[in-house]
């Protein structure tokens, strides 16, 4: 076959692979152009929920701005000189029940950001102020069963706190040894440690609180931690003289 003959047959390929093509296109014009059109509606939709998560995200970092402010606004006794134009509270109570009705605003409006999430978390901390041990059991819960890890460990760490306060110890050690089991940034294994060795401490079990002191002293003895650690073994007396060690008993 001659090179003349070869560039006619490529020629008439390509032209019937073209026809065919356009005949395709021409018989499901329809098809095409509903494709078309479903695709440029969902980028659109994309780019729009895109756009309305930033705005939500905004205005919910806003109002979460405005009830940490509202959580961290000083105390003033009654009879107590305030600055003109600072804002005050009478009681801590009376704050917590303040930025709580603040915090629960912005978990309801905009629980899918960030700031909703962390909001739900102080909920349940100015709960816990406010005397509202149920309510704020419940809503530390949620939290902690978040995708979260860093948010989850806290509220867990608040939980346990919580327990401790209502005399179910066994709870709160249970959730120590879960955040010591998977430690996070927010709640490290050796924060977890301290508090379930004061634990034992308050209930009476200076050998499992001594226990757990020297290993972290042992881990991190350059530490934070480790250095509260050695503190809690060796305490020194307010006189200065050396303090008596916990005992094993």
């Amino acid at each position: 076959m001659d090179q003349q003959t070869k560039e006619t047959l490529k020629h008439d390929q390509f032209i019937d692979t073209t026809n065919s093509g356009i005949s395709w296109a021409s018989a499901n014009r329809g098809t095409l152009i509903t494709g078309a059109a479903v695709l440029l509606v969902a980028i659109v939709a994309l780019i729009g929920g895109f756009a309305l998560y930033n705005h939500r995200s905004e205005q919910a970092a806003t109002d979460y701005g405005a009830a940490m402010q509202a959580y961290q606004t000083p105390i003033a006794q009654a009879g107590q000189p305030v600055p003109p134009g600072v804002k005050t509270y009478p009681s801590v109570l009376e704050r917590a029940k303040a930025a709580n009705a603040m915090f629960l605003t912005v978990s309801d409006k905009y629980g899918m950001t960030h700031s909703g999430k962390l909001s739900l978390y102080f909920a349940g901390l100015t709960y816990i102020e406010a005397g509202q041990n149920g309510p704020a059991e419940t809503t530390l819960k949620k939290v902690a069963d978040g995708w979260n890890s860093d948010l989850s460990a806290l509220a867990k760490l608040s939980l346990a706190q919580l327990y401790r306060q209502t005399s179910r110890d066994p709870q709160a050690i249970d959730l120590y040894n879960q955040l010591t089991a998977k430690p996070t940034s927010t709640v490290p294994a050796g924060l977890a440690q301290l508090q379930l060795a004061e634990l034992y401490e308050s209930e009476g079990k200076p050998a499992d609180a001594k226990k757990i002191y020297a290993q972290l002293k042992d881990k991190d003895a350059k530490g934070p931690i480790g250095q509260i650690a050695q503190q809690k073994l060796n305490p020194t007396p307010a006189g200065g003289g050396p303090g008596a060690a916990i005992q094993a008993q």
